[in-house]
């Protein structure tokens, strides 16, 4: 019996390989031997790399294929994962069209390291998830930044109480270290500056009417002589206290009662005092110097010497710095507060309050709109419907400042050292 053709030699010949190998070739036999060509065949098919475009568990099948070597292989310390297929799958819509090897050539440790689950958080997650957390993570981002807006505001509005005293820290003439403690003395003594709104009532030969010119005359004498503001207000303090004990002064001794009441205020608050000599000059020589000295007296005994009083003007300051004032706000509010100066009628309020409703109504002037800062509101003591009373009464003497007998005050302010206030529109929205 003959022996198989496959042992003797030269029986068979040697197969050459087309290009392409296994993906569509044809073996061609040539002249050698056929165990070694099938040995590297097997060689071939068994050792190549493990691509990772087998993801799921089908059978491979010829129209699949091997995947593209371009695609490089993945490290073998590395299992392939569902997840990590897809999303290499995802990155590469190539490999859905690559070959992939027959599943009857591949080793069951290979099929076994491509299915391999572990855990999800050692890889990338797929991008649709990568989206979802990045629009999730934006949400909570942006809430975030909404409750800081929240928080912010809030602080804005503890904050917004300025320290109106931090500028003057360095400046001892300013005293801040007890300033605070100086206003509320003022505001529980200012009662005692304080005259009967009614005492004109007693009076037998003085009426409203005579305590308003005098007032109107003493303020275009204080412009005439560059008298300091503080002046102008103790002397009318005086006046009023003054009239509210005697009620017996006759009318034509008002005028005497004015002139020494700026003499008194002079002699407390000025540097330089004006003679007796010049007060008989401007009051047209009414009356004489011993006249004078003698009212002096009078009235110093009257008021016990008590010349320390709380005034609007001392108040004045102190709200202005409050309300961060210009120039044009101080301006304005100095000509409402000294209208009222001339009024009886304005007596019934406390020089604080007299204080904060000319501040607060010369804002509402300028802005044309009701303001009254929380800083003002806590420094004056007063909120902004505490004040609306006394500041329509304000905006009515505004819009009469400059008719009738009574001008001095608009004529005063008409002018460009207090920067034209007088020519002011008013304001006329505060009345609705």
């Amino acid at each position: 019996m003959g022996g198989s053709d496959e042992n003797r030699h030269g029986v068979i010949g040697p197969m050459n390989r087309q290009q392409g190998g296994l993906r569509g070739g044809k073996v061609i036999p040539t002249n050698g031997q056929t165990r070694r060509a099938l040995s590297n065949i097997n060689k071939n098919i068994i050792g190549a790399p493990v691509y990772p475009c087998a993801v799921n568990k089908r059978p491979f099948t010829e129209n699949n294929g091997i995947c593209n070597k371009k695609i490089p292989p993945v490290p073998v310390h590395r299992p392939v994962t569902r997840k990590f297929a897809a999303q290499l799958a995802e990155n590469n819509p190539q490999i859905h069209k690559e070959e992939t090897k027959r599943p009857d050539l591949i080793s069951n440790e290979a099929l076994d390291r491509i299915i391999t689950d572990v855990e999800e958080g050692d890889f990338n997650e797929p991008m649709f998830v990568q989206h979802t957390e990045a629009m999730l993570e934006e949400i909570d981002r942006m809430e975030g930044i909404e409750m800081e807006d929240s928080n912010d505001i809030d602080i804005e509005v503890e904050e917004s109480v300025m320290d109106i005293d931090s500028c003057d820290k360095k400046n001892p003439l300013a005293v801040v270290e007890y300033i605070d403690d100086i206003y509320c003395f003022y505001k529980k003594n200012e009662c005692r500056s304080c005259v009967p709104p009614n005492y004109m009532e007693n009076q037998q030969d003085i009426n409203e009417r005579m305590r308003g010119i005098l007032i109107d005359w003493l303020i275009e004498v204080h412009y005439k002589f560059e008298l300091m503001e503080e002046t102008l207000y103790l002397t009318i303090n005086l006046i009023d206290r003054f009239l509210a004990v005697h009620h017996h002064i006759a009318r034509k001794k008002l005028q005497l009662v004015g002139v020494t009441a700026m003499l008194l205020a002079c002699k407390y608050e000025e540097v330089s005092v004006p003679v007796v000599d010049d007060l008989i000059l401007i009051s047209d020589k009414a009356y004489t110097r011993t006249e004078i000295l003698d009212m002096e007296k009078l009235m110093a005994n009257t008021l016990q010497f008590n010349f320390c009083l709380p005034t609007p003007y001392v108040f004045m300051r102190r709200f202005l710095k409050a309300a961060q004032s210009d120039k044009k706000l101080e301006l304005l509010s100095f000509f409402i507060i000294e209208l009222c100066l001339v009024e009886y009628e304005m007596l019934q309020y406390t020089p604080s309050q007299l204080a904060a409703s000319a501040i607060y109504t010369a804002q509402s002037t300028l802005k044309g709109f009701e303001d009254w800062s929380k800083t003002s509101e806590i420094h004056s003591g007063y909120t902004e419907k505490a004040l609306l009373e006394c500041s329509r009464k304000m905006v009515g003497l505004h819009h009469k400042a400059g008719t009738g007998k009574l001008t001095g005050v608009h004529r005063k302010y008409n002018t460009s050292k207090f920067g034209y206030a007088a020519r002011i529109e008013p304001a006329g929205f505060l009345l609705l």
